[in-house]
C-alpha cells in the first residue's frame, strides 16, 4: 500500500477536489494504485457479500502483528472505495481494527451521502467482511 497515501493526506486531497465529479475521479485514481489481486487470491472465501459488484478482500497478519490487506473488485468505483477503506485500516493489528469505527471518517468525507443506496451497501459489506476477517485472527 506504499502508494496510498495515509488518512490525512486522502482528506486533504478529496477536500480539494472541486466538484462530486472531481471526488469520483480521484476515488477511481486511489483504486488504480492497488496492486494487482493474484488468482489464488480471487476465491470465494475471499469474495465479499452483499456488493453488486465483485468484491475479493484478503487480510493477512504479518510479523509484527499488524495487518495487510488485499483487495479487487470489477468496478472501478467499487475499487477506489476498497482503496479508501484499505487506508483506514492499513497497518493496525485484527483487535484494532474490529474496534475501529470508519464512520466518522466517511461522515467527515460526506462519502455517503454522494454514493448510490447500493454501493453504501457494498460499502458497509466491505467493511463488516475485513472485521469480521480479524475478529477471527484476534
Amino acid at each position: 500500500m506504499a502508494n496510498l497515501p495515509d488518512k490525512d493526506k486522502l482528506l486533504r486531497n478529496f477536500s480539494r477536489c472541486g466538484n462530486w465529479e472531481e471526488k469520483y475521479l480521484y476515488i477511481i485514481e486511489l483504486g488504480g494504485q492497488l496492486p494487482p489481486l493474484s488468482a489464488e487470491m480471487r476465491t470465494p472465501d475471499n469474495l465479499i457479500a452483499g456488493c453488486q459488484s465483485q468484491v475479493w478482500i484478503v487480510l493477512s497478519t504479518q510479523a509484527d502483528g499488524s495487518v495487510q490487506l488485499y483487495g479487487d473488485s470489477d468496478a472501478a468505483i467499487v475499487k477506489g472505495l476498497i482503496a479508501m477503506v484499505f487506508i483506514l485500516y492499513q497497518g493496525l493489528t485484527p483487535a484494532e481494527i474490529v474496534t475501529y469505527d470508519v464512520r466518522p471518517f466517511f461522515d467527515a468525507l460526506a462519502l455517503t451521502q454522494h454514493l448510490t443506496p447500493s454501493r453504501s451497501q457494498g460499502l458497509e459489506a466491505m467493511v463488516r467482511g475485513i472485521r469480521a476477517q480479524a475478529a477471527a485472527r484476534r
